[in-house]
């Protein structure tokens, strides 16, 4: 979940880029080698690609995105879980690398791409896949994974597993995953009078609901969106999947959002800032504008990420307890997203092998690593937060109370957004050149009251078409 924080950070467009530094290799006990070539082992594994890890083979991996020393609770947690993988594994070396500041950077991890230089076991976001598979870049793991070196597979989501999947064959393991919903100041939905047990389930409800609560006055907007650095288009595009529109076809070649429902969502936020005056004289939004509003009582709901709510709480200093959240309003399909690590093509099945027995115990064991929730309370990380849960049946039973038994916030804050959950759908093909141009649509609406809705969307639609044509 800390994980997805970096994920937003990376979809909005940062551009600082970072250097990676290699840290000290955290090596096991009774390890005399720390040999990195790609044989990486002694031979004394099976040569089945389906069987499991021989604890007996001694074999050196690199992972990259181990916390940083500056995420103290967090470093502290994977040199332990290094430190209880090892005692299954004895002979398998784990060096971390670790980036200051944010975990992957889009100018570095494409530069690593294009240099082959990603680590044996490499931080990528669902989106990446393209990219990754472009520069040759991921191991097909498909004879890897079983439910034998992954016990628990068959109760992962299959959506996400799909996000890690070209024509069958699977080239990932997944992290985190995330679905948009609607959050909300519950001390502002009181203040209005408003169920804040109950957040809107309707575009109809929301404007009814933001006019409420910008009568408050003192500069409180009922409801807030960005229009800026590629969030403005990424929000469009959530609301188009909302209504069960798109913003490009099936085909990936043409846009799809010049129509009645694009109209509609871009008329219901033009009725909201200019004739309702719900959403507030500041736009040109970006992320991060509307968490300091909401986590400062000057906003009363938005669409984010559960994973926004630990970085209002950890980074602006606010209380868990003035959040809530509901589905997407509209909850015919909700943006969809996470990251996972993938694993170097070209490397020794054994390093292969080593690094599918460690994704498993450190990121798809119920109860351990990741999830390990009694840990992250000790710590004083956040539990409770909805997401990243990706489980299905026993596994998710066992997960949910686990993570409610530990929990450091209200978790029935967020009940009315676990019950009802909502199809999630991937980002669209080239999403950061559309959402970009979408940009340009809610700018308008936001920005200009004379704003022509035809001409805003006729144009996107032409631009993005064109992107899509260069494919």
């Amino acid at each position: 979940m800390r994980s997805a924080r970096f994920r937003r950070v990376r979809r909005v467009g940062a551009l600082t880029v970072v250097s990676a530094l290699s840290l000290t290799a955290l090596v096991a006990c009774g390890t005399s080698s720390s040999d990195d070539d790609d044989s990486g082992s002694n031979n004394s594994g099976s040569s089945n690609p389906a069987a499991p890890l021989d604890p007996k083979t001694k074999v050196t991996i690199t992972i990259d995105c181990m916390p940083p020393t500056a995420k103290a609770a967090e470093l502290k947690e994977w040199k332990q879980d290094v430190a209880e993988f090892n005692k299954k594994y004895p002979n398998v070396t784990i060096e971390g690398r670790s980036t200051p500041g944010q975990c992957l950077e889009p100018a570095r991890f494409t530069a690593m791409l294009k240099a082959k230089s990603q680590p044996d076991v490499f931080y990528t976001y669902f989106t990446d896949l393209p990219q990754v598979l472009d520069n040759a870049g991921a191991e097909d793991i498909s004879a890897y994974v079983n439910d034998k070196t992954v016990p628990r597979l068959k109760d992962i989501d299959p959506n996400v597993l799909a996000s890690l999947k070209q024509d069958g064959k699977l080239y990932g393991l997944p992290t985190s995953n995330y679905t948009m919903g609607l959050l909300i100041n519950r001390k502002l939905f009181e203040q209005a009078g408003l169920d804040s047990d109950a957040p809107p389930s309707t575009w109809e409800d929301v404007r009814a609901a933001a006019k409420k609560i910008a009568g408050l006055g003192n500069g409180i907007a009922g409801f807030g969106e960005y229009s800026a650095g590629n969030t403005g288009g990424w929000h469009f595009t959530a609301q188009m999947y909302s209504l069960g529109g798109d913003v490009v076809d099936e085909s990936g070649q043409k846009a799809a959002f010049n129509n009645e429902l694009g109209k509609q969502v871009a008329e219901n936020l033009y009725a909201m800032r200019w004739d309702d005056n719900s959403m507030g004289k500041t736009q040109l939004l970006k992320w991060g504008d509307l968490q300091k509003q909401i986590a400062t009582d000057k906003l009363g709901m938005f669409l984010a990420a559960p994973d926004d709510i630990a970085y209002m709480v950890q980074q602006l200093g606010a209380k868990y307890q003035n959040f809530g959240m509901g589905p997407i309003p509209g909850e015919q399909s909700t943006l969809a997203g996470g990251n996972n690590y993938m694993i170097k093509k070209g490397i020794s099945p054994d390093k292969i092998k080593a690094a599918v027995a460690w994704l498993n115990f450190k990121n798809l064991t119920v109860g351990k690593g990741q999830f390990d929730w009694a840990r992250t309370k000790a710590d004083g990380l956040p539990v409770g937060i909805p997401q990243p849960n990706f489980w299905l049946n026993e596994s998710k039973t066992a997960d949910d109370a686990a993570r409610t038994e530990h929990a450091t916030m209200p978790v029935e804050n967020f009940k009315a957004f676990m019950d009802n959950p909502v199809p999630g759908k991937a980002e669209p093909p080239k999403a950061q050149e559309v959402y970009k141009i979408l940009d340009n649509v809610m700018s308008g609406i936001l920005t200009n009251k004379d704003a022509d809705i035809d001409k805003l969307l006729s144009t996107a639609e032409q631009q993005v078409n064109q992107v899509l044509a260069t494919q």
